[in-house]
């Protein structure tokens, strides 16, 4: 596409004999590009045209203009309703196992976490990213070439939330030359950097492409076209309305200088600068296609590997961050020193009870592990969403990735309902019982809590951004509270609350720990002619066994962590 050729609008470019003798770049045929959104709004218009290995393409267009959308199927990232990507003559969407190891993507968003060091952000990366079998040194080998070509090796030890928004830029880009791609894709990559920043960063692009990559990036800005070779144009709602050098925009659009492009494109229909395009496109152009296999797909780290990886990289992030990591801590301690303060101590007394308080005892702490669990969860997904996408597009197994949240979250969650048992044991708030009662009570909360962290995960997958993520908490906690069984008995509901009330870790959590610390005889025989009255009141809450409660709270861990995996498989799709 340096002269402007292009994809024949009539058919596929015809294949021709292959004469880049294992050349690096990767020549991106697009033919008759179509995406629909849900609402049935078309937002790529049969979009045509080639691009050659080694050059540096612009997608330029106004908002709405679709540029984001046709680079996505491009990438692979979101395929299109209609039409084909061929990466060397081969259909990208059959084949993209085979070209994942070759072809990076930098999103607008930051793809890498801003609380760790640039070294190890690029360390982690490394060892998602590159072969099984890669041994350490080679992995440092590979981290230390990114940062010496990003000339960010005097940064290596600096937080990537603290780097400048053009070192941030580059970092995302390292992260993705760890696998030296052939072919590469940036969304607006010189968006909200100034224009000095703007150019360098536009600078290395162009040295990748001089290195023989094939790199495509979305902009706005018209500055960004000096070093392209050529520019494609879209107009509003993804019609085509231009493809070739950079030279020629002006004389095509009529306008003296590039800014007046936009102007222009607004002084007609996106369906007429498309049909002026077709005519002005040469009816024989034809690009010449590569004839080579696909590359074989190359063996990544196993299940294994990438949870450990993972994993680690978690907990780093996680320990990095001082203000998360004292909130999750802090917050349990000043709740149990809350329950410390309302709840007189002997309220398990067998002589001189006191029902209302035991029930809201046995109530605060079932809720307090399904509250501590929820919160740790709902933001995990949300704000890594970029980050997940990217990976995934790599070949992470995202079951790898659910389950390194629970690995780290779960055993901070085990350490916040044994130091809330203790302490309200220590402090006469808890009934005196045998230590096997209390590790009964503890794998109660233990399930319920990862019941909470997996429900937490689940909707931090579903949601689109860390508000709602926030804003779901309290409709997550309402019906925790009304349909517990504990402010208002299971058997005296509505029909509908009861059933809801079956799919409430809260319900089966209470039941459970009364059931385990002899609440029921202790209401029944103790010293409160108030004991009986509330035992029936209640009904058969607490009647089954410890252990069947535990399968309840099981089977709901189980569940949502399944119901995560699978959002997150249908958003990766």
């Amino acid at each position: 596409m340096r002269a402007g050729s292009g994809a024949d609008t009539s058919g596929l470019p015809r294949p021709v004999e292959d004469d880049s003798n294992g050349a690096r770049g990767v020549q991106v045929v697009v033919r008759d590009l179509r995406k629909n959104l849900r609402d049935g709004r078309c937002v790529l218009h049969d979009v045509s045209f080639a691009v050659q290995p080694g050059e540096l393409v612009g997608i330029v267009g106004g908002s709405g203009a679709g540029k984001t959308t046709l680079l996505d199927a491009l990438a692979g990232v979101r395929r299109a309703d209609g039409g084909q990507v061929l990466f060397d003559g081969h259909d990208l969407a059959a084949n993209l196992d085979a070209f994942r190891g070759m072809l990076g993507y930098v999103p607008q968003d930051d793809i890498i976490h801003l609380e760790l060091p640039l070294e190890r952000t690029l360390h982690y990366a490394a060892r998602l990213r590159l072969p099984a079998g890669t041994s350490r040194g080679e992995l440092d080998a590979a981290s230390a070439r990114v940062l010496a070509a990003l000339d960010l090796t005097n940064r290596a030890d600096v937080p990537v939330g603290a780097l400048s928004g053009g070192q941030r830029k580059r970092a995302s880009i390292g992260v993705e030359l760890l696998t030296d791609p052939d072919v590469f894709f940036l969304d607006e990559p010189t968006s909200g950097l100034d224009p000095a920043t703007g150019a360098e960063l536009l600078r290395l692009l162009r040295i990748l492409a001089d290195d023989g990559a094939t790199v495509v990036f979305t902009t706005h800005t018209v500055q960004d076209f000096a070093r392209c070779d050529s520019v494609v144009v879209l107009a509003r709602d993804g019609h085509l309305a231009f493809v070739g050098p950079p030279s020629d925009l002006c004389a095509y659009f009529g306008v003296e200088r590039v800014e007046e492009i936009y102007e222009r494109l607004a002084e007609s229909t996106p369906d007429a600068w498309a049909e002026r395009f077709a005519r002005h496109r040469p009816a024989d152009e034809v690009a010449r296609m590569r004839d080579r296999p696909p590359p074989s797909g190359r063996r990544g780290p196993g299940f294994v590997r990438q949870w450990l990886v993972l994993t680690r990289r978690t907990l780093e992030t996680l320990v990095r961050n001082r203000l998360t990591l004292a909130i999750l801590l802090g917050s349990p301690a000043l709740v149990v020193a809350m329950f410390v303060i309302l709840f007189r101590p002997g309220a398990f007394d067998f002589a001189d009870p006191s029902p209302s308080a035991i029930t809201m005892i046995l109530f605060w702490i079932s809720f307090g592990a399904f509250f501590f669990g929820l919160v740790y969860g709902l933001l995990q997904i949300v704000t890594e969403r970029a980050i997940v996408r990217r990976e995934h597009l790599v070949g992470q197994r995202l079951s790898a990735y659910v389950l390194s949240k629970v690995t780290v979250l779960l055993p901070f969650l085990l350490l916040v309902d044994v130091t809330m048992l203790a302490v309200l044991r220590g402090l006469d708030r808890l009934p005196s019982a045998s230590v096997t009662a209390y590790l009964s009570v503890g794998v109660t909360l233990a399930l319920e809590a990862a019941a909470a962290l997996a429900l937490g995960l689940l909707t931090s997958a579903a949601v689109s951004n860390p508000s709602q993520a926030t804003l779901a908490l309290p409709m997550l906690c309402f019906p925790a509270v009304l349909f517990s069984g504990a402010i208002l008995p299971v058997h005296l509901m509505a029909g509908v609350g009861a059933a809801i009330s079956t799919v409430i870790p809260v319900r089966w959590a209470f039941e459970a720990a009364g059931h385990t610390l002899g609440v029921r005889g202790l209401l029944l025989h103790g010293g409160s002619p108030l004991g009986p009255p509330l035992v029936r009141a209640y009904g058969d809450a607490g009647t089954q066994a410890a252990a069947v409660y535990w399968l309840y709270l099981a089977a709901f861990v189980v569940v949502f962590l399944a119901a995560t995996w699978g959002v997150l498989i249908r958003e990766a799709r």
